[in-house]
C-alpha cells in the first residue's frame, strides 16, 4: 500500500477494487436467493452506509481553503524556491487548473465539491430507502448495473476537468449508493450487503489514493521550483 507522498501508482488498491467492481456484476448477474425478513437489517444497512458518507464528507471539509504554504528552501543547492499558496488544498497553479473550480472569485477542489453533493445526495437516498422504507419500483438489476457503471467511471475523473470532475465524483458515491440498493433488492441479505458496504469504503479509500498519486505526479515532474513541489518530491 502506497504510502502519503509515495509517487507509485496504486496498483494494488486499484485492482482490488476493479476485482471488487467486477464481482458485485457477477454478484448481480446471478444473484443467490436469500431475502432474509429481519426487521432491523435494513436500518442497520442504510446506518452504516449513512455513516460512510458523513465520514466521507467530513474528509472533503477537512482541507483548509486558500491557506499559505510554509516555505521551503531546496537543500545546499542556494536555490530559492517561489512561495505558492494553495487554494482548495490544491497549490495555486496552472498544473493543477484540472483540479479546482472557480466560481465568483472563489477556488473550490472540484472532486471534493461533487463528492460532498454526491455524499448528501446518497444519504438523503439512503434515509429513504433503508431507513423511511420507500417502495422500490425500479428493476434492481438496472440501478445496480448503472451504480457500477458510474463507479467504474469515478475512478476515471482523473481524465477530466473542472465541472465534469465533480459531476464524475458526484456519480462514484451516488453509484455506490445504487450498488448496495439494488443488490439489497436482489438478494436482501445482510452479509451480502456488509460485505458491498466493505467494498464501498474501499473503493473511497483507493479513489483516495488515486488522488494522492496524480497530485504527486504532478509536482514531481514539474521543472518550476516552488516550496509545494519541493515538499512533495522530498517526501517522494
Amino acid at each position: 500500500m502506497p504510502k502519503i507522498g509515495d509517487c507509485s501508482f496504486p496498483f494494488f488498491d486499484t485492482g482490488i477494487s476493479m476485482f471488487g467492481l467486477l464481482f458485485t456484476l457477477m454478484l448481480v448477474a446471478s444473484p443467490p436467493l436469500l431475502h432474509e425478513t429481519l426487521s432491523w437489517r435494513k436500518p442497520l444497512i442504510g446506518s452504516v452506509f449513512v455513516l460512510i458518507c458523513i465520514l466521507g464528507i467530513l474528509a472533503t471539509l477537512l482541507p483548509k481553503h486558500c491557506s499559505q504554504a510554509f516555505h521551503f528552501q531546496r537543500g545546499n543547492s542556494g536555490l530559492a524556491l517561489s512561495r505558492i499558496r494553495i487554494a482548495s488544498h490544491h497549490p495555486d497553479c496552472g498544473k493543477f487548473s484540472a483540479h479546482v473550480l472557480r466560481v465568483d472569485g472563489h477556488t473550490f477542489c472540484a472532486a471534493c465539491t461533487g463528492l460532498l453533493f454526491g455524499g448528501i445526495i446518497s444519504i438523503l437516498g439512503a434515509l429513504i430507502y433503508f431507513l423511511v422504507g420507500w417502495p422500490f419500483v425500479l428493476a434492481p438489476f438496472a440501478v445496480a448495473l448503472i451504480g457500477i457503471v458510474a463507479v467504474f467511471l469515478g475512478f476515471f475523473q482523473l481524465k477530466f476537468r473542472g465541472i465534469l470532475r465533480s459531476v464524475l465524483n458526484v456519480l462514484f458515491v451516488f453509484g455506490a449508493l445504487l450498488i448496495l440498493v439494488g443488490v439489497d433488492e436482489l438478494i436482501g441479505g445482510l452479509f451480502i450487503d456488509f460485505f458491498l458496504e466493505s467494498f464501498i469504503a474501499f473503493w473511497i479509500f483507493t479513489r483516495i489514493q488515486l488522488s494522492q498519486w496524480d497530485h504527486q505526479r504532478i509536482c514531481k515532474n514539474c521543472e518550476f521550483h516552488c516550496n509545494i513541489g519541493q515538499e512533495k518530491k522530498n517526501r517522494s
